[in-house]
């Protein structure tokens, strides 16, 4: 730069070329390669329209079809894996494997690095995106999503729509129709405008995780860098939720930054904000009992305060938000209390949502839409196929029965783990952890970015070395399960057994740098004598 340049922009040229030469900015730059790359070869073969005019305008029909479409998908995973290889290198590096240490802004920067081209991809693992724009349409277009199906609104929107769900009620709750209602107001019937503005609406989840899940830290006792890494950096968080378009991303964000509310003490708008998320997807209401014990908590704590006393003796070695106390001789009416509160916060919040779409609530019922799915992600429909192999039954007759024990099960699960995990703030953000994990498992179907929603609270807990490489391998695993187009590669003997080995490589990696020795025989001198010349 010369002399009597602005010596700020000198100071941040400066930054960012220390930056790109670390060993975090060859990963950011590895990690927006393979971005790139996903995106390319998503117009060929990801989750793309049925009919396409634009590629036939640009005479790249082609890469639809046959070797056009090989090299699509070829392309497709390696930019897979050049992001998994670039987010465990900077594992290493984030948890003090590596030789330098990579800061909160780096990693927020790369998050917008990573990010960017998946912004303007085709729809990448998965259709789900259509079915949110056709349900948006219904609204638009004057029907009930909560009573119809895209089906009653015949159009360019119903055409890209799975068959599976062209006949299947809106699951979602009525601020993200509101949200679906906006889009097509805007960009009408346009799919590619339309899956476009809903990635951009949906970036403020993303903006709320990079804060949030950081933020969680100082109540868990995690590390910021770490939490933002696993839980944000992940290529199955942003493939999924940023390519694939899922509203899980506004979910997630919600919640997160809900609970982070909470446990500051500002309870009322912590539980405005989950609710909002609830309001987006009804999942994110699993939190909400656990943040009533954080909230007593809080109450037991300001009361002794007041009364003068920090803590009583038995209240600081096994506090417990169920229990009488000095403070507290009747903790059913302060349980009441606050649970009333939050749940009068709670209909406020959606019932105003309710009321604006125009809609009932209908969504509690069209939660049985998943039933649809079957993959060997959930746990009745591998109990369900374990039985078939070993009795006459067919599967659908076994899967009824043994989603009805899950379920069963499942309810049993969540109200005991929300009555054991009342004692501190630590343990009930660790409840609703279990709690996601138990729905993800035991529900009647399972998606790989459904894992979202537990990996966003526990990335804020102090976590091993150990843990962390049986995430990576999980998270990895997760991500290529699937085909790019949405299609499922678990019924694939080899897809299964690759994405496996993948995922063994990706977890040792995090702790070994060449896990494989692939280096060593080029890396080791040659310590053999020269051969001895013979004359002629």
């Amino acid at each position: 730069m010369p002399s009597g340049s602005d010596p700020g922009v000198r100071s941040r040229l400066r930054i960012a070329s220390d930056f790109a030469r670390s060993p975090e900015g060859h990963a950011a730059v590895l990690g927006f390669f393979g971005a790139i790359m996903i995106t390319v070869g998503g117009f060929g073969a990801g989750a793309v329209r049925k009919h396409d005019p634009l590629l036939e305008a640009l005479h790249l029909s082609w890469l639809r079809f046959g070797h056009g479409y090989a090299l699509s998908t070829i392309t497709i995973w390696i930019g897979v894996l050049l992001m998994i290889t670039a987010w465990v290198r900077l594992g290493r590096t984030t948890i003090g494997k590596g030789g330098s240490q990579v800061t909160l802004n780096e990693l927020r920067a790369i998050v917008a690095i990573w990010t960017t081209p998946l912004l303007f991809a085709a729809p990448m693992f998965s259709r789900d995106v259509y079915s949110y724009l056709a349900q948006g349409a219904l609204l638009r277009d004057g029907f009930d999503p909560y009573q119809v199906g895209p089906v009653a609104n015949p159009g360019t929107l119903l055409d890209n729509v799975s068959s599976v769900w062209t006949t299947t009620t809106a699951p979602y709750g009525p601020m993200f129709l509101l949200i679906g209602r906006a889009v097509t107001m805007i960009t009408g019937d346009n799919i590619i405008a339309g899956t476009i503005a809903l990635r951009f609406v949906m970036l403020p989840g993303l903006a709320l995780m990079m804060w949030a899940v950081p933020y969680l830290t100082k109540h868990l006792g995690g590390k910021p860098t770490v939490a933002l890494w696993l839980a944000v950096l992940n290529p199955l968080v942003l493939i999924h939720l940023i390519g694939g378009v899922h509203n899980e991303l506004l979910m997630v964000g919600l919640m997160c930054a809900g609970i982070a509310l909470v446990l500051e003490r500002h309870h009322v708008a912590g539980i405005v904000v989950v609710a909002i998320g609830v309001a987006i997807k009804a999942t994110a209401g699993v939190a909400l009992p656990f943040l009533v014990w954080i909230w007593i908590l809080h109450e037991k704590e300001r009361r002794a305060a007041k009364r003068g006393v920090t803590n009583e003796p038995d209240d600081r070695k096994h506090p417990d938000a169920a229990r009488p106390s000095a403070d507290m001789p009747h903790p059913l009416f302060v349980f009441a209390k606050i649970a009333g509160i939050g749940f009068g916060v709670f209909v406020a919040v959606f019932g105003a949502a309710s009321v604006i779409a125009g809609v009932g609530f209908g969504w509690v019922t069209a939660l049985q839409g998943s039933n649809k799915i079957i993959n060997w992600l959930s746990l009745p429909t591998i109990l369900a196929h374990m039985v078939t192999w070993v009795t006459p039954l067919d599967l659908d007759s076994v899967l009824w029965v043994t989603r009805k024990l899950c379920q069963v099960a499942l309810v049993v699960l969540l109200v005991a783990t929300w009555w054991r995990f009342r004692h501190s703030e630590r343990e009930a953000v660790m409840g609703i952890v279990i709690a996601f994990v138990a729905i993800v498992l035991l529900s009647p179907a399972a998606l790989p970015w459904y894992y979202s929603w537990p990996l966003a609270l526990a990335a804020g807990f102090a976590l091993s070395t150990t843990t962390l490489m049986w995430l990576v391998g999980l998270c990895t695993w997760l991500m290529l399960v699937f085909q790019p187009d949405g299609s499922i590669g678990l019924y694939n003997f080899w897809h299964v057994a690759l994405a496996t080995f993948a995922a063994i490589v990706a977890a040792l990696s995090l702790r070994t740098v060449d896990p494989l020795h692939l280096r060593s025989a080029s890396s080791k001198p040659d310590l053999r004598e020269p051969a001895r010349t013979v004359r002629a």
